[in-house]
């Protein structure tokens, strides 16, 4: 404003000097160094410093985005949405095949991920004739929505009033059994639906996981279309042959720049790295420690130290932190040389569905090599759909008839689909070896198989010690299948390999923060009780940092007790340095470590609670403790949660109907939080 006002009086008073000679020529040349004198001053004093945000030159201008689903179904002439609410890709790969089928009885569907598009138009539905939503969804964590699903699950608890007489809907969820809230989403979207009065034309589906999710996912299938049929009155027609949904494009001379590297959203995001940073703009975060942490023993239990500094990228104390891993090359090349691939070839695969928001299965134009060893899962055992699919590309009639087979209904398919794919693990690579007839084109298989996935990992550290460091722990999976082959976990193995500095070269891992419902208590003087046995520990490294961060800074911390289970205390007890320094400092009033494996008769975690029985009652009763249990849900989660079950009856003299209703209400009252994997 100074120089604005500076520059109006030098041009009237030039202006009156001309008008009215009421300057001399000298005045003049005085006024103007003395002005420009001023402007100097003012200038070299305040550097004017650069503002990034209007520095936005290399953005495109963004597309106005079609939000409304009931448009695009009328435009592109389509009657049947697939809704999924998906975490980990399953659920989404699900609706995919779900979409696909509706051609194969005359009707068309979409495929829509709630979070792109105006969930309120549901009522809107009944403007398209023969209209239905199917909803696939999947329950997360202690039975909340994923990520994508959770303005669809806040709108539907939100809308009393909306009226949807005029939806047709069935549902299929996808869960877990050894979970508390087994399929809670999918209960919920099918009950909720109802109450606002649409019509459920199938019974929901429940998927799981524990046992075979592909198998429930397969029978639920086949009775739901026939119930379709009779709803709208029309007929399969047929055609059972595979509906390619992309085509291939080669590209002989494109400009190298142009062309995915691994990316998992913006083209080059690796190399100029932008905040904010989430699942679709990874950081590239510096490995800066990678350590072994059991001292003896065949397995491979590793703590890693990954960089934030700069990133902008908070995180609290019990969040995960999400890494993609890429595929082991060892396997990447063999698929190339089994199929004859020249795995260099620069590629595109594109929806033959041009309104579809999904142009490409993943990221194009790239390579084989780079699709095959970033974008695709090749190591879990395909699903029936894959192979049903690929069955056409069989020489041999016998293996043609098997792959078929074991993507049909029938408890002879379903039973070889078990045993010659899941408990033998084979993953595409074993079943290109053992089926030699088969020999699918790279592009339909790079269609097939499913997106690699982020893995999550419990973050072992506090941000208030540790604001730019995010630590985790793991133990690297590798085991021998029934056919003799080694099988690797994907991501452990490959964050095993990332080396602090690998050849010169400083190791990168692409992560962003999944915010988490697992929380130290709002109030330091509430005690906590921690249990988790093996890697489980590993947000309680976090939750113990954070402890004895509030004691330094004064606050009155309540007890903190923990209770780690590891089988051998010569191999495989981590931490056993930090866990120990934490207890003679204080911080941690009290460590129960279970040694599994060192005496005859087993110990773990949960004998030593029913043993401090009179403590724990106490802490929980009386102090108001906070319970956290992190680990394995299948075994240790529900034998624990017994554990408790028992002190409630013994030291709270209660039935065993009254204790389970205990738990229940420390659970709604978020006193009693896991954090666990099947």
């Amino acid at each position: 404003v100074g120089l604005s006002c500076d520059f109006y009086h030098r041009d009237s008073c030039t202006h009156l000097d001309e008008e009215a000679s009421l300057f001399s020529t000298m005045d003049l040349l005085l006024f103007s160094v003395i002005v420009g004198f001023v402007v100097y001053w003012f200038m070299s004093r305040k550097k004017p410093e650069p503002i990034p945000e209007f520095k936005k030159l290399d953005t495109p201008t963004p597309t106005t985005r079609e939000t409304s689903f009931i448009e695009k179904m009328k435009k592109t002439g389509k009657n049947i949405i697939v809704f999924y609410g998906s975490q980990t890709g399953t659920a989404e790969e699900f609706a995919n095949r779900l979409s696909k089928d509706a051609q194969r009885y005359g009707m068309k569907g979409m495929v829509a991920d709630p979070e792109e598009y105006s969930m309120g138009e549901l009522s809107r539905l009944s403007e398209i004739t023969n209209s239905l939503a199917i909803f696939c969804m999947a329950t997360y964590g202690e039975g909340d929505p994923t990520d994508n699903a959770q303005d669809f699950y806040d709108w539907l608890q939100e809308n009393d009033d909306e009226d949807l007489s005029g939806l047709n809907y069935t549902v299929f969820g996808l869960g877990n059994k050894t979970y508390e809230h087994y399929n809670a989403m999918g209960k919920y979207v099918d009950k909720r639906l109802e109450q606002l009065g649409a019509t459920r034309i199938f019974d929901l589906g429940m998927g799981d996981d524990d046992g075979n999710l592909e198998e429930d996912f397969v029978s639920w299938r086949e009775q739901f279309w026939p119930a379709v049929c009779q709803h709208f009155g029309v007929e399969a027609s047929g055609d059972e042959s595979s509906i390619r949904q992309y085509e291939l494009k080669e590209h002989t001379d494109i400009n190298m720049n142009k062309v995915y590297t691994g990316e998992i959203g913006r083209l080059k995001s690796f190399e100029v790295q932008k905040p904010p940073f989430d699942s679709k703009n990874p950081f590239l975060a510096l490995v800066t420690v990678n350590r072994k942490l059991n001292k003896a023993g065949d397995r491979h239990l590793m703590h890693l130290e990954l960089d934030i500094t700069g990133s902008k990228i908070r995180y609290e104390s019990g969040d995960h932190v999400a890494v993609f891993p890429t595929n082991d090359s060892a396997l990447v090349n063999k698929l190339g040389q089994i199929l004859g691939v020249d795995l260099d070839v620069v590629i595109s695969l594109n929806n033959l569905d041009e309104e579809s928001n999904k142009k490409h299965p993943f990221p194009c134009p790239t390579t084989y090599r780079t699709a095959l060893t970033h974008y695709l899962d090749i190591t879990h055992p395909p699903r029936t759909n894959v192979l049903y699919e690929l069955a056409q590309y069989a020489s041999d009639p016998k293996d043609q008839e098997n792959m078929r087979k074991m993507a049909s209904s029938s408890p002879e398919g379903k039973a070889l689909y078990q045993s010659w794919v899941l408990d033998a693990s084979r993953n595409i690579l074993a079943i290109l070896e053992d089926m030699p007839s088969l020999r699918p084109p790279v592009d339909h298989l790079c269609e097939l198989l499913p997106r690699l996935q982020a893995r999550y990992y419990s973050i072992a550290s506090s941000s208030k010690v540790h604001p730019n460091s995010i630590h985790i722990c793991a133990v690297v999976v590798e085991y021998e299948t029934k056919t003799g082959r080694t099988n690797k976990g994907v991501a452990t193995n490959w964050l095993k390999n990332k080396l602090v500095t690998d050849n010169g070269h400083k190791s990168t891992v692409p992560m962003y923060i999944r915010k988490s419902q697992f929380r130290l208590p709002f109030k330091s003087t509430n005690p906590v009780i921690m249990v988790g046995p093996g890697t489980g520990i590993a947000p309680f490294m976090g939750f113990i940092q954070e402890r004895g961060w509030l004691k330094q800074q004064g606050k009155e911390v309540g007890e903190t007790v923990l209770y780690f289970g590891c089988r051998h205390k010569n191999e495989d007890y981590i931490y056993q340095e930090e866990l120990e320094g934490s207890e003679k400092n204080g911080v941690l009033t009290k460590l129960n470590v279970a040694f599994s494996r060192d005496q005859d008769h087993k110990v773990y975690v949960q004998h030593l609670l029913t043993k401090n029985k009179e403590h724990v009652w106490k802490l929980i009763h009386t102090d108001n403790a906070h319970i956290y249990i992190c680990g394995d849900a299948r075994n240790m989660a529900k034998d624990v949660q017994t554990a408790f079950y028992e002190i409630a009856e013994q030291v709270g003299v209660m039935t065993r109907t009254q204790a389970v209703d205990y738990v229940k209400k420390l659970m709604t009252k978020g006193r009693y939080s896991q954090d666990v994997w099947s």
